[in-house]
């Protein structure tokens, strides 16, 4: 794995330095139409395209026998054949990208009979990179990290969607936790809470595995886990890509803990 990583890894540093050259300057935004998963324009853009070319190219030429997913490539069932396959966003944080909120990343993931075991997240106008292997822990700029240990949810902070907080779904829980902060790019929020930068992950609408998987890794071994609003343990590679509940992301408790708050809907909560 430690070939993997360190190809990974590079092709990370890489795209980010595409998606800049890109930032400050004119591109083509098209709209892909209309997504389960928020509400608005679905963009797509020059920079996402370029992203995906340069790390398909590298990541498959490198390993080409593992299998390929990006949100940005026409999807092949040949992946399904594959014990491992790279699952890939290269750019995590569209519409934040297009609106310069830095809150964005490039987003990598390695999977191995369904579950991730590899994840690299990159936000190169922070400067931040996110990584993990399984075993090996998770890290943030070479550092080792874990998730927050705090479990009650009045005293967390939880990281949701600035689109679905927009959108009035949050509205229900406002009191529940100590602070809802919105912020842009589900992979990137996912990091920050392996890196105890919050306390949750939680959204209330659908995904898709490359949104994700490199974030799993990094919260699973930050000491956390991920599961859907069904409670049920997220797998990749499927056949299907969207993992259509929503789901909660943290430290295993606290995760509980905001999982029975989330789909309890007006019966009695109790927090252990």
């Amino acid at each position: 794995m430690k070939h993997e990583f360190e190809v990974a890894r590079s092709a990370a540093l890489e795209s980010g330095k595409i998606l800049l050259d890109y930032y400050d300057n004119d591109y083509k935004i098209d709209d892909k139409g209309a997504s389960l998963m928020y509400s608005g324009l679905n963009p797509v853009t020059d920079a996402d395209r370029a992203s995906d070319e340069y790390l398909k190219s590298t990541l498959t030429s490198e390993f080409p026998h593992y299998g390929w997913l990006s949100e940005e490539t026409k999807d092949s069932p040949d992946r399904l054949s594959k014990e491992r396959v790279w699952i890939v966003d290269p750019l995590d944080g569209t519409k934040e990208y297009i609106e310069k909120v830095p809150m964005w990343v490039v987003s990598i993931a390695l999977v191995e009979n369904k579950e991730p075991v590899l994840g690299i997240l990159y936000n190169p106008v922070k400067e931040e990179l996110f990584s993990a292997v399984k075993g090996e822990g998770a890290k943030l700029n070479g550092e080792r990290v874990s998730c927050s240990t705090e479990t009650d949810p009045s005293q967390m902070v939880i990281l949701n969607s600035r689109t679905e907080t927009r959108d009035g779904l949050w509205l229900p829980y406002k009191d529940e936790f100590k602070e809802l902060k919105g912020v842009g790019s589900v992979a990137y929020k996912l990091g920050l809470t392996g890196a105890a930068k919050a306390d949750i992950f939680a959204t209330l609408r659908p995904k898709n595995e490359w949104d994700i998987c490199a974030g799993h890794c990094i919260v699973n071994e930050a000491g956390g886990k991920m599961i859907d609003l069904n409670g049920a343990e997220v797998t990749y590679n499927n056949k299907n890509t969207l993992i259509a509940s929503g789901m909660v992301a943290g430290y295993p408790k606290a995760v509980d803990n905001t999982f029975a708050l989330l789909t309890a809907g007006d019966s009695e909560r109790a927090y252990g």
